[in-house]
């Protein structure tokens, strides 16, 4: 996944032409408190039921490293086995593509002592049509954006003479990786309907479209957001073994030992280590769900996976809390005789209007209220306020809780297989993404699963460090650790 589509959970899907303001009215009147206490009671997140959640999730891990399809989650090999070390030298390239931007950065690298002399990004927006020309038309645009911005360079950036500028490529749709330069497109995502490319190496195609354009580039490096962000944050600090993106979606990846991975069958890295993408978003076993949550899936273009991304992530926190509204307001009056119809549009209500919500510390909760009525279209007093508010943190809390039992199943399963080397050490997890990073309650839930479940002593050694726009650096890095030169 990518930060554009991962990593900010300011995209929400677009709901479409709202529909008429037209009242309908309410079905029966029943208090609503009961279905508030059934919401938490459903969403509870007591330590047993976090320990569950990181047991099963170190369970899966190793059946997914196993074999291929052993369980939810894919576990793919990033074929990353040498990391940034500091002593990389000279000028390379980033293309982010993963949503509809794409983004290209250059930094240039100056070994022990000057580490980042300098570093220069642009963003470039993709024409809508374009998700639905060919193959040839997208990447012909990419290689465009790029040659323009090389064109650029300039002042602190140079390339030492006899070489080829070479690119980290960070590509977020679902591939499979064949070596560190090459992967498979499984199939578009995210709105993309791209023809003639699934099947085919996305490297190659990038490579062909930039010789059309008569670009002296070649791709060092192909890897997927979270990977990017692990090996930006790693770079400046030796302990990060894991990475996380919560944003729009989630996923999650670590520093794995080659020889605790049977699928390998064998093939060894140089320094028998490697990064695994756990693709954590399939996870599904022994989370607590709601009827809200069943009847979101259910309605959903992905109906039965991406379960934990579902519970955990910020494209469909806001979207539980209106069908939990909803129902509160039709079988118990929360906003009186009528129902709007606004409140019945899926996703009109999203993760960063919860949030809002939750930051309000007036006296009458007046952002609340003024949220509820622009967004939803319904009017409140400070009682029904209040109970908004409580449905947000019920489904933020469970959101965060079972996101730092996730976190503490991928340590758990790093410390059975090298004792003491996580939990007797300080062990870095780098976040990124726009959910952890802009809501405080969710960050704060995270943070506090991790702590029960490690106890306070353990855990004073697993530091959570917010990681911002890793990724395109990292990839920059993993081009200049696996550089031809």
């Amino acid at each position: 996944m990518s930060v554009s589509a991962v990593g900010s959970f300011w995209l929400s899907p677009s709901p479409g032409k709202l529909p008429r303001p037209r009242m309908v009215v309410r079905s029966s009147a029943v208090s609503v408190a009961p279905i508030l206490t059934h919401l938490q009671k459903q969403c509870a997140t007591p330590l047993p039921v976090l320990r569950h959640v990181a047991d099963a999730m170190a369970a899966d891990m190793r059946a997914g490293l196993a074999v291929d399809g052993g369980s939810d989650l894919k576990m793919i090999l990033s074929y990353v086995d040498t990391f940034p070390t500091g002593n990389e030298k000279g000028l390379f390239y980033a293309l982010d593509l993963g949503g509809t931007n794409f983004r290209v950065l250059r930094v240039q690298l100056g070994g022990k002592d000057e580490r980042v002399i300098a570093t220069e990004f642009e963003q470039v927006t993709i024409p809508q049509e374009l998700m639905f020309g060919t193959s040839e038309e997208l990447f012909d645009f990419i290689a465009c954006g790029l040659a323009n911005f090389a064109k650029k360079e300039g002042g602190k950036f140079h390339l030492p003479s006899g070489r080829k500028r070479e690119i980290g490529f960070t590509f977020s749709f679902p591939v499979k990786q064949t070596s560190i330069d090459s992967g498979i497109l499984m199939k578009w995502t995210k709105g993309f309907a791209v023809s003639g490319t699934a099947g085919r190496d996305v490297v190659a195609c990038l490579n062909e479209a930039m010789e059309r354009q008569g670009l002296d580039m070649q791709v060092s490096a192909l890897v997927n957001d979270t990977v990017g962000t692990l090996a930006g944050a790693r770079y400046w600090d030796d302990d990060v073994m894991v990475a996380v993106i919560l944003g729009t979606g989630t996923n999650a990846c670590y520093v794995e030992r080659t020889d605790v991975i049977p699928k390998l069958q064998g093939q060894m890295s140089s320094s028998g280590r490697t990064i695994i993408s756990t693709e954590w978003g399939a996870f599904s076993n022994g989370l607590p769900l709601t009827e809200f949550d069943r009847d979101m899936d259910a309605a959903s273009i992905n109906p039965g996976e991406q379960i934990f991304e579902k519970t955990i992530s910020g494209m469909y926190l806001g979207e539980i809390v209106r069908r939990v509204l909803l129902k509160m307001a039709e079988a118990g009056a929360l906003f009186g005789e009528y129902v709007s119809e606004k409140l019945s549009t899926p996703f009109i209500l999203r993760t960063p209007d919860i949030c809002a919500m939750q930051q309000d510390n007036s006296d009458h909760l007046d952002a609340v209220g003024a949220i509820l009525y622009d967004v939803t279209g319904v009017k409140s007093d400070l009682s029904v306020r209040k109970m908004v508010v409580e449905v947000c943190d019920t489904i933020v809390k469970r959101g965060g809780r079972l996101a730092g039992a996730g976190i503490v199943g991928i340590l758990q399963k790093m410390e059975e297989d090298s004792k003491d080397l996580i939990f007797g050490k300080r062990t870095v997890v780098a976040m990124d993404g726009g959910l952890y990073e802009n809501y405080p309650q969710y960050r704060r839930y995270l943070k506090e699963a991790v702590t029960e479940l490690l106890g306070l002593e353990m855990s004073k050694n697993v530091v959570i460090e917010h990681s911002k726009d890793g990724s395109g650096i990292g990839a920059a890095l993993l081009a200049a650790s696996n550089s031809k030169y």
